[in-house]
């Protein structure tokens, strides 16, 4: 017959059984160690860490007015080289014999795509050097005269000629087809044509979600007079850069000169880096801008006036229009965190506490959702110590140490994560010991509770 212990010893047991499980655990973390001891990470707490290591804000930047991307044409249509017009000269064009009536003008409507009305006359075509060539005069010089004033020329110069009598002189003239710009724009946001079949808004999900093609698309596009400039390319090729695109637009102009400027400007960069490479302590630059290349932002700081002219958006013969993708821009986690790569929003900040989310972990979740067991029924004490390891761009490395619970508190505690950022979360030692005392009371302390 088991003989019932008082109560003031039963508590006395109690206590030696809780106080033996938790010197246990804390022999036990000791010899099995400490991931902070045995793994150790030199951060510098983030409120001390130079500014130079943080990345740049852009919630507070403003898209910039797309207006800007477009020419504004003139009042009246100028003619140039490549324009076709449409042309009757009465008994001249064509030629008529005085005892015949004057046949009439032929009638041509335009392609399905195109917006111009029907015109009348007879095509003849503006020579890349500015002059038209009629019948029984020299060529004429029409670059940059308007459609009437043509025909006061056409006029003037028959009247001059004495081939038509001022009252007979009444040409005709029109247009039959605008002059054309043949530029090539190249997309890696997957932007496109309707005729290539690309989904936009499929491959920028796509890019969200990890799973980036950083295949480019786009091809030939004929842009009308007028029409060619920056924002009517990108209109044609699928609008404006998706969110897995940087928020720029990228011209290289087909220029001889431009072309020989970027050739030069890689030669000059690879000998620097030649030159660089035989010290060891030099900090390699980054690549500096391309002065033939031509870069407009699509997003600003506040108060910024950007600086785009009419000149930077008018695109001429075999310009390219690029659009690079921003697949670089991704981060990485590992340690207690679910190890993956994930990319960093275009137009918002993301701090670490947010890409602690975005990898799928709770910031005030419990020892078991980290992969730690507690107890049945426990909860334990979540990791609290975040490393953020952040290039210095010199081929090395500064690891931003971040404290969790601090960060949940202070804004300022929080820094925001830029590309190529690796997290990494870790158990404090006290927090490994908190848990591992639990584990074990749960475990053995309930057991020999029961047993008294």
């Amino acid at each position: 017959m088991r003989t019932k212990l008082p109560a003031v010893e039963r508590t006395r047991r109690l206590i030696r059984s809780a106080t033996t499980a938790v010197a246990a655990s804390l022999v036990a973390t000791a010899l099995s160690g400490c991931s902070a001891l045995t793994q150790p990470i030199n951060g510098v707490p983030a409120d001390r860490l130079p500014s130079q290591f943080f990345a740049e804000p852009k919630n507070d930047l403003v898209p910039v007015d797309i207006a800007l991307l477009s020419i504004e044409p003139p009042r009246d249509y100028q003619i140039s080289g490549g324009d076709i017009l449409g042309i009757y000269v009465e008994g001249v064009l064509p030629f008529n014999p005085p005892n015949q009536p004057p046949e009439p003008p032929p009638v041509n409507f335009p392609d399905a795509d195109s917006t111009l009305p029907p015109s009348i006359g007879y095509p003849i075509a503006v020579q890349d050097d500015g002059t038209l060539s009629l019948p029984l005069i020299e060529p004429l010089d029409v670059d940059g005269l308007t459609l009437e004033q043509v025909r006061d020329a056409i006029r003037d110069k028959y009247i001059d000629e004495d081939i038509l009598r001022p009252e007979k002189a009444r040409p005709i003239v029109t247009i039959i087809k605008e002059r054309t710009y043949d530029v090539i724009v190249v997309r890696e946001d997957g932007g496109g044509t309707p005729n290539n079949g690309l989904n936009v808004q499929n491959v920028a999900s796509q890019f969200l979600t990890g799973g980036s093609d950083r295949s480019a698309s786009g091809g030939l596009v004929k842009l009308p007079a007028y029409k060619n400039d920056i924002l009517h390319a990108l209109v044609e090729t699928g609008g404006l850069p998706g969110l897995n695109a940087k928020n720029e637009v990228k011209v290289l102009r087909a220029s001889r000169a431009d072309q020989r400027k970027r050739a030069q400007f890689m030669q000059q960069w690879n000998l620097q880096q030649q030159a660089l490479r035989l010290d060891p302590c030099a900090c390699p630059p980054k690549l500096p801008e391309d002065p033939s290349v031509l870069r407009i932002p699509l997003r600003l700081k506040p108060g910024v006036v950007p600086d785009i002219d009419e000149e930077d958006v008018v695109l001429k013969d075999g310009d390219i229009v690029y659009i690079e993708s921003r697949e670089t821009e991704v981060y990485y986690t590992g340690g207690l965190l679910n190890g993956g790569q994930f990319p960093l929003p275009r137009d918002y900040d993301l701090d670490v506490l947010g890409a602690i989310a975005v990898a799928g972990s709770s910031i005030g979740g419990t020892a078991q959702q980290f992969g730690q067991s507690v107890g049945r029924g426990a909860q334990g004490v979540p990791p609290t110590m975040l490393y953020v390891l952040r290039s210095d761009g010199c081929g090395g490395q500064v690891a931003i140490e971040v404290d969790l619970s601090q960060a949940i508190n202070d804004p300022r505690s929080r820094p925001l994560v830029q590309a190529g950022d690796t997290l990494i979360l870790q158990y404090k030692c006290e927090e490994e010991a908190i848990n591992f005392g639990l584990s074990t009371f749960f475990t053995f302390g309930i057991a020999e509770l029961l047993r008294n």
